[in-house]
């Protein structure tokens, strides 16, 4: 059902990256995204913009393993020019620091200021949605025990299987900050691709993943969000990190990236979610039958 790219394949992808095969041609604006959904439909409507207000061809890679730690650092070796990220992804995972009774606006001034210092990288807007972590359980699993909080796990963790991808295992804010928090000890804790965790949690290989507020398969899959009752998560605003020396080669590529600010909310990525991972629509399809809706292109 789902429109993922195969383990296998997103770990050639990545491998390639460190190979030297990464020249494009003159006036090629080479993206990055992760491998979910909502990062293939993100690529594709900056695809569009760019190629129908540009001279600008584009070449996206889609569904890099590893995420954001595999992109960022093909991103400072000049790989790629641009990539939809998560402020709390890079305030976190990129430059270290502790999200927790930080502000929103804090986290976007020392976004700007230190990517610009450390990577010579700007985030350029705001798409408008935020799409935060949650804890989902099977259904069956929550009416089993009764779960209905994050905390209610503590007392049967001992008898489930938490799965997730690797970047939550390795964030300060992820995988033991939420055992830390919630007291959690998991009967075994594994490592899973982004895209497959939902087929996991439907064959019953795990009881536990977290998900993401704008994710479709919440609904689909029937799974449970566990509400946050201790207040762990932060929020995750999606923008666009570029390469400074990317707006410099491309001039007109700034002016297209800032008229994101706003684009979609959280409904409008969840259903544009739905629209590619469920009912199977091409997402290419989707980002351009969305640009024509907002009048962002023309058809």
């Amino acid at each position: 059902m789902q429109k993922w790219i195969p383990s296998l394949w997103m770990l050639a992808i990545s491998l390639s990256l460190f190979t030297g095969c990464t020249e494009a041609p003159e006036g090629v604006v080479k993206i990055a995204t992760k491998p979910m959904v909502e990062q293939y439909i993100l690529g594709e409507i900056l695809s569009l913009m760019i190629e129908n207000e540009t001279d600008y061809t584009v070449e996206i890679t889609k569904g890099i393993a590893g995420g954001t730690s595999n992109i960022h650092p093909a991103m400072e070796k000049g790989d790629f020019d641009l990539y939809p990220e998560y402020t709390s992804t890079g305030y976190v995972m990129v430059l270290g620091r502790s999200a927790a009774d930080v502000s929103d606006d804090e986290i976007w001034g020392t976004l700007i200021n230190d990517y610009a210092e450390q990577f010579d990288m700007t985030w350029i807007s705001r798409y408008g949605f935020n799409n935060t972590y949650c804890i989902a359980v099977r259904e069956e699993i929550a009416r089993q025990y009764d779960l209905k909080t994050t905390s209610d796990l503590a007392a049967v963790a001992g008898e489930l299987i938490f799965g997730s991808n690797p970047d939550y295992y390795e964030r300060a804010d992820g995988f033991d900050a939420l055992c830390d928090t919630y007291g959690l000890h998991f009967k075994k804790a594994v490592e899973i691709d982004i895209g497959l965790r939902w087929a996991a949690i439907e064959s019953g290989s795990i009881d536990v993943t977290t998900g993401f507020t704008t994710d479709a398969e919440l609904t689909a899959y029937n799974a449970v969000v566990l509400e946050d009752d201790l207040h762990l998560q932060v929020n995750y605003f999606c923008s666009t990190v570029v390469r400074k020396d990317a707006l410099t080669k491309y001039p007109q590529l700034e002016a297209v990236l800032k008229k994101t600010e706003g684009l979609i909310n959280e409904n409008e990525m969840s259903n544009l979610n739905y629209q590619v991972s469920i009912e199977e629509k091409d997402e290419r399809d989707v980002a351009r039958a969305f640009l024509i809706e907002k009048g962002v292109i023309n058809e």
